[in-house]
């Protein structure tokens, strides 16, 4: 059934669904020159929303979700990045024995895995530390100056980095043409789907700056997700110090390790970084900002 302003489609059970017609739809949404303008698209050089995403976009594509399986275990999905070609892809990563196993999330393996499993919550996509995209060789002219390499910093580093930078540079390209930024949209549309439409606006509700609150109302406004998703009663739980680094990797098995260390409650939680939990959005805020912009917006 299709949902709200820009008719995103949605499951039997009322959340995105996994499909081509939502990526084109985030596409032109998270492009649309109207409909979010000026400083409320987020800091960026000039040209960065040209032909580029929303602030908000960089924050979600690097977040991740924790899902339960019938038989007790613990999957990490994500968006991955395949260093063969170069493009990403979401993932379902779990323990087998003493390491992890990645799977395409679209797969019959993965959709086997995760048949009747259970949402445990969400993670903050790291500002620091390591990229997912390990040796890349970004030219200058491709991500309007910006270069994957120049983010990926050793685990310690105070400076910007991990995987919310990087995707802050795929997605400064989202045209049709572009195969890189495709299919992080491609692979976003797939992990919000299996994550469910809480999962967005959580990750949204991290930052009250960079313009994520009337980004957030507009893709409410469009359908992507919605207010009730968006209002959901939840206060974030501050990621222990000594999982940090493991998530400050960037990498799979890493994560799948950071998971197990992390203390998950009986109803679904957010974990964020310490850098930045007092940015937290509280129920009372978003629905402040839902009124604020309520009839701003026109598709």
């Amino acid at each position: 059934m299709p949902r709200g302003a820009f008719q995103f489609e949605t499951t039997a059970a009322g959340e995105l669904a996994n499909s081509a017609t939502n990526v084109e739809t985030l596409r032109r949404l998270w492009m649309h020159h109207s409909l979010i303008i000026g400083e409320d698209l987020g800091p960026g050089d000039r040209g960065d929303f040209d032909i580029g995403a929303w602030h908000v976009a960089c924050h979600l594509a690097g977040a991740g979700a924790v899902r339960r399986t019938r038989d007790g275990a613990l999957v990490w999905l994500e968006i991955s990045h395949d260093p063969l070609r170069d493009e990403y892809y979401s993932s379902a990563s779990v323990r087998r024995g003493s390491t992890a196993d990645t799977l395409r999330l679209d797969s019959a393996e993965a959709r086997t895995l995760l048949d009747g499993s259970t949402l445990l919550g969400f993670v903050e996509g790291n500002s620091t530390g390591r990229t997912s995209s390990r040796a890349v060789n970004d030219p200058p002219d491709r991500f309007n100056l910006w270069r994957r390499q120049d983010f990926d910093q050793a685990i310690a580093s105070p400076d910007d980095g991990g995987k919310v930078w990087e995707h802050w540079c795929t997605l400064r390209d989202i045209r049709p043409a572009n195969r890189i930024g495709t299919s992080v949209l491609t692979a976003y549309v797939s992990l919000a789907a299996a994550a469910g439409d809480r999962f967005l606006p959580t990750v949204a509700r991290g930052r009250r700056d960079y313009g994520h609150p009337i980004q957030l109302a507009a893709m409410i406004y469009a359908g992507l997700t919605t207010a009730r998703a968006a209002t959901w009663k939840i206060t974030p739980v501050e990621i222990p110090r000594p999982v940090e680094p493991l998530l400050l990797e960037a990498q799979p098995v890493r994560a799948v390790e950071a998971i197990h260390r992390l203390p998950w409650g009986r109803t679904p939680q957010y974990f964020m970084f310490a850098r930045r939990i007092k940015s937290w959005s509280k129920v009372k805020d978003v629905e402040a900002d839902l009124k604020k912009y309520a009839g701003q917006f026109q598709a």
